[in-house]
């Protein structure tokens, strides 16, 4: 029996530091010590990416935008680097890939491309290996073999279009658990909403709410992928205790949250 492939995406918070991706690595072996076989996928640590767009903005006042995407996709592959070599001190078999190497094909639009197509062999093989296959997120490559970024948000998308290409469960880990009905940081009142429809994800995404891309979305609803929003174990209560496993399902049906 072939085990259930479970693609997890975690932001830039989640692997804001070094002892953040450690944990994050403690998370991901949990998932495959449960029988998964995994695909991670990471966005750049912390403010990385802005910290890339100031200094790309002292030297230049308006960046190439190829050079731009050449510069920020550093940063993402830095997070997979790092988490590769976290899982393997842990006793992890893993590889890491850039976009490009895991098969993440766009169109030709600088700073703001969109997937056309997945083409996951090699991470097809590696899983196959029992290798856990950590995922620059953000970034691809064009048919002319230019590499191009996704815009911002763009991690969750690569997560959802791999998921789609491996017949995956899809899971997004950010700082809060789930979608709200309003900030829970500031909101101390707000609700928690456990399910909702692509559309309502959506327009909440639309309307600013940062725990999903909007295009994200899009894109799940296109490939029919059902979306759990959860919270990365160390940010909640239950940290060390399996974390945020409630979250938000976002799928075609969902009853009116």
């Amino acid at each position: 029996m072939t085990s259930s492939t479970t693609v997890m995406k975690f932001g830039g918070s989640s692997v804001a530091d070094i002892a953040r991706i450690k944990r994050v690595a403690e998370h991901v072996r949990a998932k495959r010590d449960a029988g998964q076989r995994v695909c991670v996928v990471v966005s750049a640590m912390g403010k990385t990416t802005d910290a890339l767009i100031a200094q790309a903005k002292e030297i230049a006042k308006e960046p190439a935008r190829r050079e731009l995407d050449m510069l920020l996709t550093i940063g993402e592959r830095a997070s997979a680097a790092l988490l590769t070599m976290a899982l393997v001190d842990a006793g992890v078999d893993a590889i890491s890939f850039t976009g490009s190497q895991a098969g993440i094909i766009t169109n030709a639009t600088h700073a703001g491309a969109r997937i056309l197509e997945v083409r996951p062999y090699r991470v097809q093989d590696e899983l196959e290996r029992g290798r856990v296959v950590v995922i620059a997120g953000f970034q691809g490559v064009s048919y002319a073999k230019e590499i191009t970024t996704l815009g911002r948000g763009g991690s969750d998308t690569t997560a959802v279009a791999l998921a789609a290409a491996l017949d995956a469960t899809c899971e997004i880990y950010s700082d809060v658990d789930g979608v709200w009905t309003s900030d829970p940081r500031v909101v101390p009142s707000t609700r928690k909403i456990e399910e909702l429809t692509y559309e309502e994800m959506q327009e909440l995404a639309e309307a600013g709410a940062k725990v999903l891309n909007a295009q994200a979305v899009q894109f799940a609803k296109a490939k029919g992928i059902a979306l759990f929003a959860l919270q990365t174990p160390h940010f909640g209560a239950r940290a060390g205790g399996g974390g945020g496993e409630t979250g938000t399902v976002v799928r075609k049906d969902a009853p009116p949250p």
